[in-house]
């Protein structure tokens, strides 16, 4: 007798399929587990990121910021405030200029020095922040020391070439009182190398008194303005319609006067010597445009003037 179910079709073992529709099944779902898995994983790795990114660019547009703040520029013989505006293209002119630099400049505006440092296009104190170091980051502590270590050497390098600088400099400006000397053997000298224009006593409304109490040397802004004399400065700043001016007492109890320089180069109480750089020419004050006006006083105040032209020629000078 034929054994039961020989010819039967043989059943598929369910437990079979169960194993490759759960192993079918789950390749399907793994897939999909993997992908989310690493999107959010990119998701999370991405805000980290991207503040660096965003760090970097604020502190190149800082650093650019800074770069256009901090212009630094030094006065030299011959500058006056808006002329360094036109020069360096100071947004506002001289008033923005002398704004900025207040602390610098001082109440008169008129009145700046060679050696004087100016902050072009934004305020000092903005320069002075602009210049303070950035904070070193801490996922790299090694690094940022050595660097603070060589952000030390610069400076103080940086500092020991600054003073360098500035004592060349304080050399050089003190240079022409050293080698100046008179043009006559009379121990007088011209106030300066260049023609007279308007003469002593020239009649006309626009002085005060009537009359021009001094003489006019044609003299283009920053030409050297000598004291024609040996003596002692009374006076030395600012002189109302005169502009800056430098007021000497001569050894004879004279005085010469010297108004709308552009700088001065002495101060009061100094003792100079004829020949010695006492200024610059220029046009403060009432002034219509770059000269030396010129005076000889009996006393050191407006209204005591004498012909200016004939007390240097008695001095021996040729004018």
């Amino acid at each position: 007798m034929p054994a039961k179910g020989k010819h039967r079709r043989p059943k598929n073992n369910p437990i079979s399929r169960g194993f490759i529709a759960a192993g079918t099944g789950g390749a399907a779902i793994a897939l999909p587990l993997i992908g989310a898995t690493g999107a959010h994983a990119a998701e999370k790795a991405a805000p980290a990121a991207a503040p660096q990114a965003v760090s970097a660019s604020a502190h190149t547009t800082a650093t650019q910021a800074a770069t256009r703040v901090a212009r630094t520029y030094t006065v030299v013989a011959g500058d006056y405030l808006s002329k360094i505006a036109v020069e360096h293209h100071v947004r506002g002119g001289w008033q923005r200029l002398y704004k900025d630099n207040r602390e610098a400049v001082g109440d008169n505006p008129s009145l700046i020095h060679p050696g004087l440092k100016l902050t072009l296009g934004g305020r000092g104190a903005a320069h002075r922040s602009a210049e303070a170091p950035a904070q070193p980051s801490s996922s790299s502590s090694d690094d940022s020391s050595s660097s603070a270590d060589s952000a030390d050497s610069s400076s103080s390098d940086s500092a020991s070439s600054g003073s360098t600088d500035e004592s060349a400099a304080s050399t050089t400006e003190q240079a022409p009182a050293d080698t100046a000397a008179p043009s006559t053997g009379s121990g007088f000298t011209a106030p300066v190398d260049g023609p007279t224009s308007t003469p002593y006593r020239a009649s006309g409304s626009s002085w005060a008194s009537g009359y021009h109490t001094g003489v006019d040397f044609s003299a283009s802004s920053g030409t050297s303005v000598k004291a024609v004399g040996d003596g002692t400065v009374v006076t030395a700043g600012w002189g109302g319609s005169y502009g800056n001016q430098v007021v000497i007492q001569h050894s004879d109890g004279m005085y010469s006067q010297y108004a709308h320089l552009s700088s001065l180069d002495v101060s009061e109480g100094q003792t100079v010597s004829a020949g010695q750089q006492i200024g610059l020419s220029g046009s403060t004050g009432n002034s219509t445009g770059p000269h030396l006006h010129f005076e000889i006083r009996t006393g050191p105040e407006y209204g005591s003037d004498v012909d200016p032209v004939a007390y240097l020629r008695d001095h021996g000078v040729n004018i």
